[in-house]
């Protein structure tokens, strides 16, 4: 039987392993620190609109991480920025019996388009997923997520191309844990699209009027998206997909609110941000094409400015940063 180890404690993470537990999917989720040492104790608080309950989960810490067996597969629920280090910590752990866990499949969650090459170096099977949940963790061991009537939205598919039985069976158990899933052969196309929009999180950094930030938000999407197409992508469109999403959606009384996305909460907690893989692939694929990215640029700069003062969300206003560029760069 397919057992899932979910490598990291976040809000995708955890809620993942919450709905396999209430699904009965075998699963164990390592963390590290006082998220997983919570949980392990207390439980996770797992507030959905309906519902705000303790979930016990099946945990380990990553000090002491679980025996893997043949059958398992890894799940890295990590942030881009850690996918190196987990990648080389995991690959080379012993599987019961013979070999390395490089030869287990691995599936990325991550946002932006590097953690699949990153993988690549090391595992020899990785399937990507581009993964919509709204789901928030600002509070250790408690998790939010606002989708409705199901958890979240997924595409997935081998890396760099295709389908096999294992992305079926990953899609199946996906679809049993309720998420919204779907095989894609084009994996690449969905991470792409995703990127386009993820770009805009940067916005939710600074403060402004609605206005002026709805539009570095689109100028920061149509800036990404002429960099994507210059490199070779062809974002895929909301319209492909086969699986009916119409009636999903973020529920108001969930407690997820407009803003708040996994950027906003990294600089909420503390710790290291996406803003380099995110704004920063569109101008890495910018510098590699030739093809200028002002926008992602400003806002690459201004979010590590942020970070380097030790600055909360909202302490600085983003008329300082977009109207300059956006006039420059005739968007």
């Amino acid at each position: 039987m397919t057992r899932y180890i979910i490598i990291g404690a976040g809000a995708v993470g955890a809620s993942l392993a919450a709905e396999f537990e209430t699904h009965a999917i075998p699963y164990i989720l390592v963390g590290r620190g006082a998220q997983i040492s919570h949980i392990a104790t207390h439980g996770l608080t797992y507030r959905r609109a309906a519902e705000n309950r303790i979930v016990r989960l099946n945990t380990a810490d990553t000090a002491a991480p679980p025996a893997l067996r043949r059958g398992d597969i890894l799940i890295l629920a990590v942030k881009a920025q850690d996918v190196e280090a987990t990648t080389e910590f995991w690959a080379w752990r012993e599987v019961e019996g013979s070999g390395f866990a490089s030869e287990l499949p691995l599936v990325t969650l991550q946002n932006g388009l590097a953690a699949e090459d990153i993988a690549l170096r090391r595992f020899d099977r990785v399937y990507a997923a581009s993964i919509r949940i709204p789901a928030r963790y600002t509070v250790t061991g408690e998790v939010v997520v606002g989708g409705q009537p199901n958890v979240g939205i997924v595409a997935l598919g081998r890396y760099p191309e295709g389908l096999d039985d294992t992305a079926l069976s990953i899609v199946a158990d996906l679809k049993k844990a309720g998420y919204l899933a779907e095989a894609r052969p084009d994996i690449r196309r969905w991470k792409a699209a995703k990127l386009e929009h993820n770009v805009t999180n940067a916005v939710e950094l600074f403060a402004g009027p609605p206005e002026l930030r709805s539009k570095a938000a689109a100028s920061l999407a149509k800036e990404a998206r002429a960099v994507l197409v210059a490199a070779g992508y062809d974002p895929a469109a909301p319209s492909e997909w086969r699986i009916d999403i119409s009636s999903w959606r973020v529920a108001p009384e969930s407690g997820i609110k407009p803003g708040q996305q996994s950027t906003w909460q990294s600089f909420t907690r503390g710790t290291t941000s996406e803003v380099d893989y995110l704004n920063g692939e569109i101008v890495r694929l910018g510098r590699i094409h030739g093809v200028a990215a002002p926008i992602n640029t400003a806002f690459q700069q201004a979010a590590a400015r942020l970070a380097l003062e030790g600055c909360q969300p909202g302490t600085r206003d983003i008329a300082e940063i977009y109207p300059i560029v956006a006039g420059s760069a005739a968007l």
